[in-house]
This record gives structure tokens, C-alpha cells and sequence, in this order.
């Protein structure tokens, strides 16, 4: 049952364009929650069986794809032996995705060294790929000529782009993934009585005040001109972004708490800020924001 629900959903992520990210959140579900119930063996064996299987499906002319469900089920398998450390929210979530990223970047090391080929030429290739897959979904879609051929036009701009961005976006997704697996847990393990580290009221939750030095510090990298720095400061600035972003989503989760919104209409405010540029910007300004603001006003609480 739980190699055959995270394969499900494995395959579904794969295959279906639009919603396939959104899909691909869930993988570390299943093995998470099999991992307390059935133990640490079994949960692994599910990740391998599943791995294999999916392998079987794609072929391995798409082992990027394979490799980057794997993290995505590792983080099945590491947030539960780090909530069993009953360590506090922010290093749960830190070292679960340390230990994803680094991971990732061993097998990318080991993948590049096979090849004989440089890890960012591995990254450029296979994100090269990718767009050029987008632009054949495009075309299948009836795109005009005109947008295909502007987007064929700067592909070697768009990859040139998106490989130096690709630490911070990289880490953001993991951030984002074991966040978000960590919240979903918790319903789910407490709903079978199984256990679940209590991490307080999330709602409250705010990022280290020093955070907000690494945010000018990226900011000011990228007025230099050196392209290393620059690109130092803007993945420096995404990961910031993502972090102050958690803290503006617990601050609408306080006050959709405290003015008891019904759960159907936080749904659709969450799906609205899911799908909206402008409210994500707004939410991360509001999480920056509120080491002066204290939209909470958890300064006067504990006053």
C-alpha cells in the first residue's frame, strides 16, 4: 500500500505539467508517515522500491527527474529522525535540509565524476533540456509562433540565468518541501496517534532578528560589480526571501486564527497567495517587516 500510494503520486508528479510540483510536495508524505509506523527499514525499503519502480517507468534518459524524486522521498526519511530529537522548529527544519542538499550534492558529484563532466555543465545540461521540453509543450498547446520563437530566441539567456540562480532555488525548494511536509505531518501523525514533536504555535513563529543582516549584506552584493558577488547576493537574497516568507505566512495564519475565518475561506486566501505574485511579495514584506512592525504584538505578550 505505501510503495504503491508514493509511486502513485511519483508518476503523477512526472507526468502532469501544470500541477506536477504541486504534486510532487506530498512524495515525503507517505514515507513519513509509513517510516513511524512500520519503522526506519521498512521506510527505506519503501523509498528503494519506489525509486526502482519509477526508473522502470521513465527510463534512466530522465535520471535528473529520478534523482530529484529521491530528495524529495529522503525528506520522508530524515524529518522523521529529526522530530524524534524533539530539537526546536528552526533546527528540524534546518537540519533536514541540510542533510537533503548535501545528499543531492554528493550524488551530483559522483554523477559529474562518472561522466567526466563538470556538476554545472551537468546542471546546464539538464536545465537546457527542460526548456526545451517547455517550449515543445507550447507548441502542443497551439502557442503563437511569435511567443515560441522569442522564448527559442533567448534560451541560452534563460539557462544562462536560471544556472546561477539555481543554489538559492535549489535550497528554497527543499526549504519549502520540508516546511511544508513538517506542517502536513503534523495532522496526519496526530490523527493516528503516532508521534509528533511539539514545535508550539507555529502562528507565532518568527525568523532570528540577525536574518535581516544577510538580507542587506545580499542586498549590497548585488550593487557591486563583480558577477561572482553578484551572484553571491541574489541566491543569498532568494533563500532570505523564502524565510521571511514563512514567518509572513504565520502571521496571516495568526490573524486568520484570531478572527476565526472559516477553513474554506483560508483555503481559497492560502490558493489565492499560492497563485499570486503581487500577495507573495506582500506576505514576504510583511515578514520582513515585522521585526519592526510586531504585527502580532508578541513584544507587548511577553512585556
Amino acid at each position: 500500500m505505501a510503495i504503491a500510494v508514493t509511486t502513485l503520486i511519483s508518476v503523477a508528479a512526472v507526468h502532469l505539467w501544470v500541477l506536477g510540483p504541486l504534486v510532487g510536495l506530498f512524495i515525503p508524505l507517505p514515507i513519513l508517515f509509513y517510516r513511524f509506523k512500520l519503522g526506519r527499514s521498512l521506510g527505506l525499503l519503501i523509498l528503494t522500491a519506489v525509486v526502482l519502480i519509477v526508473i522502470s517507468i521513465v527510463g534512466w534518459n530522465s535520471i535528473g527527474t529520478v534523482a530529484f524524486l529521491f530528495e524529495l522521498g529522503l525528506v520522508g526519511l530524515i524529518l522523521p529522525e529529526v522530530f524524534e530529537l524533539n530539537l526546536s522548529v528552526e533546527k528540524t527544519v534546518g537540519i533536514t535540509t541540510g542533510v537533503v542538499l548535501t545528499t543531492g550534492a554528493v550524488m551530483l558529484a559522483l554523477y559529474s565524476l562518472f561522466s567526466t563532466t563538470s556538476p554545472w555543465a551537468v546542471v546546464s545540461d539538464y536545465l537546457e533540456e527542460s526548456v526545451k521540453l517547455a517550449l515543445a509543450m507550447y507548441r502542443e498547446m497551439d502557442a503563437s509562433g511569435e511567443k515560441i520563437g522569442i522564448l527559442e530566441q533567448s534560451l541560452e539567456g534563460i539557462v544562462h540565468v536560471m544556472v546561477r540562480i539555481i543554489p538559492g532555488a535549489v535550497i528554497v525548494t527543499t526549504l519549502f518541501v520540508v516546511w511544508t511536509n513538517l506542517l502536513l505531518a503534523r495532522y496526519v501523525l496526530r490523527s493516528k496517534q503516532l508521534f509528533y514533536s511539539d514545535f508550539g504555535k507555529l502562528n507565532q513563529w518568527k525568523a532570528p532578528e540577525p536574518l535581516v543582516w544577510v538580507a542587506i549584506a545580499s542586498g549590497v552584493l548585488l550593487l557591486l560589480g563583480n558577477p561572482g558577488l553578484k551572484m553571491l547576493g541574489i541566491n543569498g537574497l532568494i533563500v532570505v526571501m523564502m524565510i521571511y516568507f514563512f514567518q509572513g505566512i504565520a502571521i496571516v495564519s495568526f490573524y486568520f486564527e484570531k478572527k476565526q475565518f472559516p477553513k474554506i475561506l483560508r483555503g481559497i486566501l492560502y490558493g489565492l497567495i499560492a497563485v499570486q505574485q503581487l500577495l507573495v511579495l506582500v506576505v514576504i514584506g510583511v515578514g520582513f517587516f515585522d521585526m519592526w512592525v510586531d504585527f502580532r504584538r508578541t513584544g507587548k505578550a511577553e512585556c
